[in-house]
Protein backbone atom coordinates (compact mmCIF):
# COMPACT_ATOMS: atom_id res chain seq x y z
CA UNK A 1 0.00 0.00 0.00
CA UNK A 2 1.48 3.27 -0.49
CA UNK A 3 1.82 5.71 1.94
CA UNK A 4 -0.87 8.89 2.62
CA UNK A 5 0.38 12.22 1.66
CA UNK A 6 0.80 14.73 3.63
CA UNK A 7 1.82 18.53 3.53
CA UNK A 8 2.37 20.92 5.92
CA UNK A 9 5.27 24.08 5.60
CA UNK A 10 5.17 27.57 7.32
CA UNK A 11 5.94 31.57 5.97
CA UNK A 12 9.22 31.99 6.04
CA UNK A 13 9.75 35.56 8.04
CA UNK A 14 11.83 34.66 10.33
CA UNK A 15 13.67 32.13 12.00
CA UNK A 16 11.99 28.76 14.24
CA UNK A 17 11.08 29.02 17.35
CA UNK A 18 10.25 26.49 20.58
CA UNK A 19 6.70 27.02 19.78
CA UNK A 20 7.06 25.64 15.88
CA UNK A 21 9.61 22.81 17.43
CA UNK A 22 6.59 21.09 19.84
CA UNK A 23 3.60 22.58 17.56
CA UNK A 24 4.96 21.19 14.37
CA UNK A 25 8.47 20.32 13.65
CA UNK A 26 8.93 17.39 16.28
CA UNK A 27 5.70 16.32 14.43
CA UNK A 28 6.59 16.06 11.22
CA UNK A 29 10.05 14.52 12.29
CA UNK A 30 7.90 11.51 13.60
CA UNK A 31 5.82 11.01 10.96
CA UNK A 32 8.34 11.30 7.95
CA UNK A 33 8.49 7.45 8.05
CA UNK A 34 5.07 6.75 7.96
CA UNK A 35 4.05 9.29 5.53
CA UNK A 36 4.85 10.53 1.39
CA UNK A 37 5.63 14.01 3.91
CA UNK A 38 6.05 17.34 1.47
CA UNK A 39 7.05 20.60 3.40
CA UNK A 40 6.43 23.99 1.89
CA UNK A 41 8.20 26.99 2.68
CA UNK A 42 5.08 29.45 1.92
CA UNK A 43 7.39 32.56 0.07
CA UNK A 44 4.53 33.77 -1.53
CA UNK A 45 2.17 33.63 1.33
CA UNK A 46 4.30 35.77 2.71
CA UNK A 47 4.74 38.53 0.83
CA UNK A 48 1.14 39.23 1.08
CA UNK A 49 1.85 41.12 4.42
CA UNK A 50 5.47 42.12 3.35
CA UNK A 51 5.42 43.06 -0.11
CA UNK A 52 7.24 45.97 1.11
CA UNK A 53 9.89 43.98 2.38
CA UNK A 54 10.80 41.35 0.49
CA UNK A 55 14.39 40.71 1.42
CA UNK A 56 12.93 39.48 4.96
CA UNK A 57 11.19 36.40 3.27
CA UNK A 58 14.04 35.86 1.07
CA UNK A 59 16.47 35.65 3.60
CA UNK A 60 14.60 33.91 5.91
CA UNK A 61 14.04 30.60 3.03
CA UNK A 62 17.56 29.75 3.58
CA UNK A 63 16.68 30.22 7.55
CA UNK A 64 14.00 27.92 7.82
CA UNK A 65 15.79 25.23 5.70
CA UNK A 66 18.51 25.17 8.04
CA UNK A 67 16.44 25.31 10.88
CA UNK A 68 14.55 22.03 8.79
CA UNK A 69 17.56 20.43 8.75
CA UNK A 70 19.21 21.04 12.31
CA UNK A 71 15.91 19.78 14.08
CA UNK A 72 15.74 16.73 12.14
CA UNK A 73 13.88 16.67 8.74
CA UNK A 74 15.79 14.26 6.38
CA UNK A 75 15.78 14.88 3.02
CA UNK A 76 15.78 11.49 2.02
CA UNK A 77 12.37 11.25 3.78
CA UNK A 78 10.62 14.48 3.67
CA UNK A 79 10.58 16.73 0.29
CA UNK A 80 11.33 20.38 0.86
CA UNK A 81 10.48 23.05 -1.29
CA UNK A 82 9.54 26.35 -2.19
CA UNK A 83 6.34 27.45 -3.01
CA UNK A 84 7.01 30.58 -5.40
CA UNK A 85 9.20 27.64 -7.37
CA UNK A 86 5.92 25.63 -8.14
CA UNK A 87 4.19 28.01 -10.53
CA UNK A 88 0.96 25.36 -10.83
CA UNK A 89 0.01 26.59 -7.80
CA UNK A 90 -0.10 30.50 -8.88
CA UNK A 91 -2.32 28.90 -11.30
CA UNK A 92 -4.75 26.69 -9.36
CA UNK A 93 -5.48 29.72 -7.00
CA UNK A 94 -6.89 31.64 -9.90
CA UNK A 95 -9.30 28.26 -11.20
CA UNK A 96 -10.21 28.21 -7.48
CA UNK A 97 -10.66 31.88 -7.16
CA UNK A 98 -14.04 31.67 -9.22
CA UNK A 99 -15.29 29.03 -6.54
CA UNK A 100 -15.37 31.38 -3.73
CA UNK A 101 -17.09 34.65 -3.18
CA UNK A 102 -15.51 37.28 -1.49
CA UNK A 103 -18.26 37.32 1.86
CA UNK A 104 -17.31 33.40 2.29
CA UNK A 105 -13.51 34.79 2.56
CA UNK A 106 -14.08 37.28 4.83
CA UNK A 107 -16.51 34.89 6.82
CA UNK A 108 -13.15 32.57 7.39
CA UNK A 109 -12.39 33.20 11.26
CA UNK A 110 -8.65 32.95 10.40
CA UNK A 111 -8.91 35.64 8.14
CA UNK A 112 -10.56 37.92 10.22
CA UNK A 113 -8.60 37.39 13.22
CA UNK A 114 -5.73 38.44 11.34
CA UNK A 115 -6.60 41.18 9.71
CA UNK A 116 -7.49 42.32 13.28
CA UNK A 117 -4.49 41.87 14.47
CA UNK A 118 -2.42 43.44 11.70
CA UNK A 119 -4.73 46.70 12.01
CA UNK A 120 -5.00 46.68 8.21
CA UNK A 121 -8.72 47.75 7.85
CA UNK A 122 -9.19 49.01 4.70
CA UNK A 123 -5.70 48.91 3.58
CA UNK A 124 -5.87 44.90 3.52
CA UNK A 125 -4.38 43.23 1.11
CA UNK A 126 -6.14 41.45 -1.64
CA UNK A 127 -3.78 38.78 -1.52
CA UNK A 128 -4.02 38.52 2.08
CA UNK A 129 -7.62 37.77 2.02
CA UNK A 130 -7.54 35.35 -1.14
CA UNK A 131 -4.77 33.26 1.84
CA UNK A 132 -7.14 30.37 2.20
CA UNK A 133 -7.48 30.16 -1.43
CA UNK A 134 -4.06 29.96 -2.25
CA UNK A 135 -3.45 27.38 0.75
CA UNK A 136 -6.18 25.38 -0.54
CA UNK A 137 -4.27 25.55 -3.89
CA UNK A 138 -1.03 24.73 -1.74
CA UNK A 139 -2.98 21.01 -0.25
CA UNK A 140 -4.52 20.00 -3.66
CA UNK A 141 -1.78 20.68 -5.41
CA UNK A 142 -0.06 17.95 -4.03
CA UNK A 143 -3.39 16.22 -3.76
CA UNK A 144 -2.81 15.83 0.54
CA UNK A 145 -4.80 13.81 2.11
CA UNK A 146 -3.18 14.80 5.87
CA UNK A 147 -2.56 18.75 6.91
CA UNK A 148 -1.41 18.81 10.01
CA UNK A 149 -2.68 22.17 11.69
CA UNK A 150 -3.19 24.29 15.10
CA UNK A 151 -6.59 24.63 15.98
CA UNK A 152 -6.66 28.05 14.53
CA UNK A 153 -6.40 27.14 11.32
CA UNK A 154 -9.39 24.60 10.71
CA UNK A 155 -11.15 27.06 9.04
CA UNK A 156 -8.54 27.02 6.53
CA UNK A 157 -9.20 23.29 5.97
CA UNK A 158 -12.72 23.71 6.07
CA UNK A 159 -13.00 26.33 3.33
CA UNK A 160 -9.81 23.61 1.22
CA UNK A 161 -12.65 21.30 0.98
CA UNK A 162 -15.35 23.17 0.24
CA UNK A 163 -13.65 24.57 -2.57
CA UNK A 164 -12.72 20.89 -3.89
CA UNK A 165 -16.63 19.68 -3.22
CA UNK A 166 -17.11 22.83 -5.74
CA UNK A 167 -14.80 21.68 -8.34
CA UNK A 168 -15.59 18.11 -8.53
CA UNK A 169 -19.06 19.19 -8.70
CA UNK A 170 -18.72 21.46 -11.66
CA UNK A 171 -16.24 19.77 -13.37
CA UNK A 172 -16.15 16.07 -12.05
CA UNK A 173 -14.08 13.96 -9.62
CA UNK A 174 -10.44 15.52 -9.62
CA UNK A 175 -9.38 16.51 -6.29
CA UNK A 176 -8.75 15.28 -2.64
CA UNK A 177 -10.41 16.28 0.23
CA UNK A 178 -7.68 16.54 2.95
CA UNK A 179 -8.32 15.71 7.04
CA UNK A 180 -7.19 18.48 9.70
CA UNK A 181 -4.60 16.86 12.29
CA UNK A 182 -4.50 18.88 15.51
CA UNK A 183 -0.95 18.16 17.31
CA UNK A 184 -1.23 17.01 20.63
CA UNK A 185 0.87 19.64 21.96
CA UNK A 186 -1.02 22.62 21.52
CA UNK A 187 0.50 26.71 21.10
CA UNK A 188 3.50 27.20 23.75
CA UNK A 189 2.94 30.72 25.02
CA UNK A 190 5.57 33.50 25.27
CA UNK A 191 8.60 34.08 27.46
CA UNK A 192 6.27 36.68 28.87
CA UNK A 193 3.63 34.90 29.17
CA UNK A 194 1.50 36.30 26.66
CA UNK A 195 -1.22 33.35 25.28
CA UNK A 196 1.27 32.74 21.97
CA UNK A 197 4.93 32.84 21.06
CA UNK A 198 5.15 34.54 17.61
CA UNK A 199 7.98 36.43 15.62
CA UNK A 200 6.15 39.25 15.20
CA UNK A 201 6.12 40.00 19.60
CA UNK A 202 9.33 38.89 19.64
CA UNK A 203 8.68 36.69 22.89
CA UNK A 204 10.40 33.59 21.53
CA UNK A 205 13.33 31.10 21.78
CA UNK A 206 14.70 30.46 18.54
CA UNK A 207 16.11 26.97 17.95
CA UNK A 208 18.97 28.63 16.75
CA UNK A 209 19.61 30.78 19.69
CA UNK A 210 23.06 30.51 21.45
CA UNK A 211 22.98 29.15 24.95
CA UNK A 212 23.84 32.28 26.30
CA UNK A 213 20.99 34.19 24.63
CA UNK A 214 18.88 30.86 26.01
CA UNK A 215 19.83 31.82 29.27
CA UNK A 216 19.12 35.33 29.23
CA UNK A 217 15.76 34.30 27.80
CA UNK A 218 14.91 32.29 30.65
CA UNK A 219 16.28 34.19 33.43
CA UNK A 220 13.77 37.35 32.18
CA UNK A 221 10.79 34.90 31.75
CA UNK A 222 7.63 35.56 33.40
CA UNK A 223 6.82 33.55 36.67
CA UNK A 224 4.46 34.30 39.20
CA UNK A 225 4.21 38.14 39.97
CA UNK A 226 3.24 37.35 43.75
CA UNK A 227 6.05 35.49 44.77
CA UNK A 228 8.01 37.69 45.97
CA UNK A 229 10.44 36.29 48.39
CA UNK A 230 11.24 32.50 48.28
CA UNK A 231 9.47 31.64 51.40
CA UNK A 232 5.88 32.64 50.17
CA UNK A 233 3.81 30.27 48.18
CA UNK A 234 4.06 30.62 44.40
CA UNK A 235 1.49 29.81 41.41
CA UNK A 236 2.16 27.07 38.82
CA UNK A 237 -0.55 27.75 36.56
CA UNK A 238 0.29 30.30 34.38
CA UNK A 239 3.81 30.25 35.11
CA UNK A 240 5.77 30.07 32.12
CA UNK A 241 9.10 28.22 33.44
CA UNK A 242 6.42 24.97 34.56
CA UNK A 243 4.77 25.49 31.48
CA UNK A 244 8.01 25.24 29.51
CA UNK A 245 9.27 22.59 32.03
CA UNK A 246 5.88 20.15 31.56
CA UNK A 247 6.73 19.90 27.70
CA UNK A 248 10.06 19.58 27.63
CA UNK A 249 11.32 17.72 30.99
CA UNK A 250 11.95 14.50 30.69
CA UNK A 251 12.18 14.12 34.39
CA UNK A 252 8.21 14.13 35.50
CA UNK A 253 8.98 12.97 39.25
CA UNK A 254 11.24 15.51 39.53
CA UNK A 255 8.80 18.71 38.37
CA UNK A 256 6.04 17.34 40.09
CA UNK A 257 8.14 17.63 43.34
CA UNK A 258 9.20 21.40 42.37
CA UNK A 259 6.08 22.43 41.77
CA UNK A 260 4.87 21.32 44.81
CA UNK A 261 7.85 22.67 46.98
CA UNK A 262 6.81 25.91 44.47
CA UNK A 263 3.06 26.17 45.91
CA UNK A 264 4.10 25.48 49.38
CA UNK A 265 7.07 28.37 49.48
CA UNK A 266 10.46 28.04 49.44
CA UNK A 267 11.68 27.69 46.13
CA UNK A 268 13.07 30.31 43.86
CA UNK A 269 12.47 31.32 40.82
CA UNK A 270 16.39 31.54 40.38
CA UNK A 271 16.18 27.52 41.18
CA UNK A 272 13.58 26.82 38.90
CA UNK A 273 15.18 28.94 35.88
CA UNK A 274 18.56 27.17 36.18
CA UNK A 275 16.80 23.57 36.27
CA UNK A 276 15.05 24.93 32.84
CA UNK A 277 17.71 26.07 31.13
CA UNK A 278 19.36 22.72 31.62
CA UNK A 279 16.36 21.23 30.43
CA UNK A 280 16.04 23.54 27.06
CA UNK A 281 19.85 22.87 26.41
CA UNK A 282 19.85 19.30 26.47
CA UNK A 283 17.11 19.69 23.70
CA UNK A 284 18.88 22.23 21.67
CA UNK A 285 22.25 21.80 21.76
CA UNK A 286 22.39 18.72 19.40
CA UNK A 287 20.20 21.06 16.99
CA UNK A 288 22.44 23.88 17.69
CA UNK A 289 25.85 22.18 16.73
CA UNK A 290 24.06 20.98 13.41
CA UNK A 291 22.92 24.03 12.41
CA UNK A 292 26.25 25.66 12.80
CA UNK A 293 27.25 22.91 10.41
CA UNK A 294 24.57 24.34 8.08
CA UNK A 295 25.21 27.93 8.49
CA UNK A 296 28.78 26.28 6.86
CA UNK A 297 27.65 24.56 4.21
CA UNK A 298 24.62 26.88 2.55
CA UNK A 299 25.31 25.70 -0.57
CA UNK A 300 24.33 22.10 0.79
CA UNK A 301 20.84 23.79 2.11
CA UNK A 302 20.34 25.37 -1.15
CA UNK A 303 20.79 21.88 -3.14
CA UNK A 304 18.60 20.30 -0.58
CA UNK A 305 15.93 22.99 -1.72
CA UNK A 306 16.59 23.12 -5.12
CA UNK A 307 16.26 18.77 -5.09
CA UNK A 308 12.97 19.05 -3.29
CA UNK A 309 11.33 21.50 -5.29
CA UNK A 310 12.08 19.99 -8.78
CA UNK A 311 10.34 16.73 -7.18
CA UNK A 312 7.31 19.18 -6.31
CA UNK A 313 7.02 20.56 -9.21
CA UNK A 314 6.43 17.31 -11.11
CA UNK A 315 3.16 16.18 -8.56
CA UNK A 316 2.02 20.23 -8.96
CA UNK A 317 1.96 20.09 -12.82
CA UNK A 318 0.05 16.62 -12.97
CA UNK A 319 -2.18 17.98 -10.63
CA UNK A 320 -2.42 21.30 -12.79
CA UNK A 321 -2.69 19.15 -15.62
CA UNK A 322 -5.81 17.20 -14.44
CA UNK A 323 -7.38 20.28 -13.47
CA UNK A 324 -7.07 21.85 -16.84
CA UNK A 325 -8.31 18.14 -18.50
CA UNK A 326 -11.33 18.56 -16.60
CA UNK A 327 -12.34 21.70 -17.14
CA UNK A 328 -11.66 21.44 -20.62
CA UNK A 329 -9.47 24.33 -21.27
CA UNK A 330 -5.72 22.07 -21.80
CA UNK A 331 -6.18 23.12 -25.55
CA UNK A 332 -2.52 21.68 -26.76
CA UNK A 333 -2.19 18.68 -25.56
Amino acid sequence: MSKKIILTGDRPTGKLHLGHYVGSLKNRIAMQDEYEQYVLIADQQALTDNFDNPEKVITNVLEVAKDYLAAGLDPAKTTICIQSQLPAIAELTMYYMNLVTMSRLMRNPTVKNEIKQKNFGESTPAGFVNYPISQAADITAFKAEVVPVGEDQKPMIEQTNEIVRSFNRIYGETLVECEAVIPKVGRLCGIDGKAKMSKSLGNGIYISDDSETVKKKVMGMYTDPDHIRVEDPGKVEGNVVFEYLDVFGTDKEKIEEMKDHYKRGGLGDVVTKRYLIEVLEEVLSPIREKRKYYDEHEDEVMAVLKSGTEKARKVTDKTLEDVKNSMGINYFK
